[in-house]
């Protein structure tokens, strides 16, 4: 028997998550508010040169152009994670890893 004969219509709800689910829609959404809540945070500090990475386990990776960058954002990074957790709530960013790109 199948779900339809045994329960009724599918709700609508669960339907379009399972979809965001399939589609990956949902992690970049995710990612777009982890890219804002940085911007946000960093303000006009960097100049819009740094990046972000891959973000794993609470572990925010961002990119810096020069030691220079990574420095200053090093010095910053206790206030940078609490406006990210401010901006966030329910993503929680427990460490900042600066890394140099090319």
């Amino acid at each position: 028997m199948s779900r339809k004969d045994s329960e009724g219509p599918e709700r609508l709800a669960e339907i379009l998550s399972r979809l965001m689910i399939e589609r990956g829609w949902g992690q970049q959404q995710q990612r777009s508010q982890l890219e804002q809540a940085w911007r946000a945070a960093v303000g006009d500090r960097d100049g819009g040169v740094s990046r972000l990475g891959a973000c794993r386990r609470g572990v925010l990776e961002v990119l810096v152009p020069d030691a220079s960058w990574h420095q200053v954002l090093s010095f910053e990074r206790a206030g940078l994670l609490k406006a990210l957790s401010e901006q966030l709530g329910h993503q929680r960013i427990r460490e900042l890893r600066f890394r140099l790109y090319t």
